[in-house]
């Protein structure tokens, strides 16, 4: 009778302590790595976007969009962990300030970031089907509900 209280004790704590460490990681979205890529003949535009391994606590990310051969435009991106949460940091090339996308939703292939204060977009999301990934941006836009939908393929790293 002791040994079963012992155990269930021990089952009911140690669950109790996982569900206390289920907080967001960084490397819960390691399924991002790697590089992707559109590449829109009709339109002459090619848009790249890779991102780094998991490492220290952070994903590093970069994009760039080239039409007609010239740049158009390029962000630096991080995945961080800050205060038990994790952030999704933009820095695009149109915009002077860093913007924060909090981790509101996860799953072994899906991530959806949000800020509800920012302009447009106010939602991240990012789906990844094999060697598929939609980047999609959300939110509204001139008091309208917007959302565009960036379809990658995965492609080898240079």
């Amino acid at each position: 009778m002791k040994l079963m209280l012992v155990v269930s004790f021990v089952v009911l704590f140690g669950t109790a302590v996982s569900f206390g460490q289920s907080k967001p990681r960084v490397a819960d979205v390691a399924w991002l790595a790697g590089c992707w890529e559109i590449n829109d003949k009709a339109r002459e535009r090619v848009v790249n976007e890779q991102w780094m391994k998991p490492a220290g606590g952070v994903m590093l990310g970069m994009a760039r969009t080239v039409r007609a051969g010239k740049l158009a435009n390029w962000e630096f991106t991080r995945l961080i962990e800050k205060d038990g949460d994790v952030f999704y940091v933009a820095k695009p090339s149109q915009n002077a300030a860093e913007t924060f996308f909090k981790l509101v939703k996860i799953s072994a292939a899906e991530a959806i970031f949000e800020n509800p204060e920012h302009d447009f977009p106010q939602r991240i999301i990012y789906r990844r089907e094999g060697e598929k990934l939609t980047a999609r941006i959300e939110g509204t836009n001139d008091g309208k509900p917007a959302g565009i939908d960036y379809p990658f393929t995965r492609v080898s790293c240079p």
